[in-house]
């Protein structure tokens, strides 16, 4: 989100009424609150509200399509649409980040087509449908992990709109380095899983449980990153079309979210 801005000239009224700390420099200061310096109006609340609804929405409709592939077409067909679903969504957001497609509901629309069939096959394996058959733990399970993703959601929209942990470049630094650190002891997992068959950060082990909490953790703290941004975005009127990147964004912290607190569940399970 900080590096969106590309217009210039814009009139800022951002986060810092009272002047901005020395050597800040607003990574929103592009977007004015003329609807002439961007050719769309302001982005406000409303429009974040609508467009990660919308969002959500396509998630759920194509998670429940795959469901339906498993369970009335072909268990098999569901498994390939999962990956390809997980494959589909990273490049999606890869254009969407490098390709400057930000903004782009076409862009976060398919993502969210990507990311349902991905939750939905994920779903069904977590919850030990697809192995095991259907029984009555895995509605549960998945009704405790969408109520688990919502009440963190909830949660660290409180912490941030009290201003109970303070989001600042050294907080997004920190957050950003930790993400990172995670994700190449997922790639570094998956390598030793594939040429060992040592799995130790996904077994359901006790190191297995550690590592999916700190996932949860630092999903929670992301969510704090998304609504600053958002917020700074609103503040500097950036484009209504914006809403849309938001909205990506959002999901994309919502479905990492899920998927860590079913995994989680799945482990004690099995246990």
């Amino acid at each position: 989100m900080n590096s969106l801005t590309t217009a210039k000239g814009g009139i800022q009224t951002g986060a810092y009424p009272s002047g901005a700390p020395q050597g800040y420099q607003d990574p929103y200061s592009g977007y004015g609150r003329a609807p002439a310096a961007t050719g769309d109006r302001p982005m406000t609340v409303d429009d974040i509200v609508a467009k990660t609804g919308m969002t959500l929405g396509v998630i759920v409709v194509f998670a429940l399509l795959n469901f339906g592939i498993y369970m009335f077409v072909n268990p098999g067909l569901a498994l390939i649409l999962t990956v390809v679903g997980a494959i589909g969504g990273l490049i999606t957001v890869l254009v969407a980040t490098f390709g400057k497609k930000y903004g782009s509901a076409a862009v976060t629309l398919i993502y969210a087509a990507f990311e349902g069939l991905f939750v939905g096959g994920i779903s069904l394996l977590f919850t030990g449908i697809t192995f095991e058959g259907v029984n009555a733990d895995a509605g549960v399970m998945i009704g405790q992990a969408v109520l688990g993703t919502l009440g963190v959601f909830l949660g660290m929209l409180f912490v941030y709109k009290t201003g109970a942990v303070k989001v600042t470049p050294k907080f997004n630094r920190i957050l950003t380095g930790a993400i990172v650190g995670v994700l190449v002891l997922v790639v570094g997992n998956l390598l030793l899983a594939m040429f060992t068959g040592m799995n130790p950060l996904r077994d359901g082990g006790m190191l297995a449980i550690v590592f999916s909490l700190v996932c949860i953790g630092l999903a929670a703290m992301s969510f704090l990153s998304d609504f600053d941004a958002a917020d700074k975005m609103i503040r500097a009127g950036a484009p209504s079309k914006m809403a849309w990147g938001v909205a990506l964004g959002l999901a994309v912290t919502l479905v990492w979210l899920y998927t860590e607190i079913l995994r989680l569940l799945s482990y004690f399970r099995s246990n």
